[in-house]
């Protein structure tokens, strides 16, 4: 199964108004399970900054196919994986990327927001997932 533009549009359209609801513009990156782009989003006033680190949360999150605040757990001090987030030339470990998956489990993509502080970046990228039918 992958994911779908159809799906990949709803993300980010919920993720958006998510964001639009808590008053943080963001930039939103999709990509599939091959950690290739399949849909992104500025929104009006995004920094553009955060262009990178949206797309670096979502690779993040879709190459350990886990959230990216718990890829950072492996990194610190005394983790299991220190210097990990050196590797693969893009990892982001903090939070705001999340993996995407099918009902019955099957990893479709990954989802990365930024633009907002972590904890908003966060709660977008949540929002953003509830969006995949």
């Amino acid at each position: 199964m992958q994911i779908s533009v159809h799906q990949a549009r709803s993300i980010i359209a919920a993720g958006e108004a998510r964001a639009q609801a808590i008053g943080v513009a963001v930039n939103i990156a999709v990509l599939d399970a091959g950690a290739q782009l399949k849909a992104f989003s500025r929104m009006d006033g995004a920094l553009l900054g955060s262009i990178d680190i949206a797309l670096g949360k979502a690779k993040t999150a879709a190459l350990f196919q886990m959230a990216t605040e718990t890829v950072g757990e492996f990194c610190k001090p005394g983790g299991g994986s220190p210097g990990l987030e050196q590797t693969n030339g893009v990892l982001v470990v903090f939070g705001g990327g999340l993996p995407l998956t099918a009902p019955d489990g099957t990893f479709l993509g990954a989802v990365g927001v930024s633009g907002g502080a972590v904890a908003q970046d966060m709660d977008v990228a949540q929002a953003a997932v509830s969006g995949l039918d």
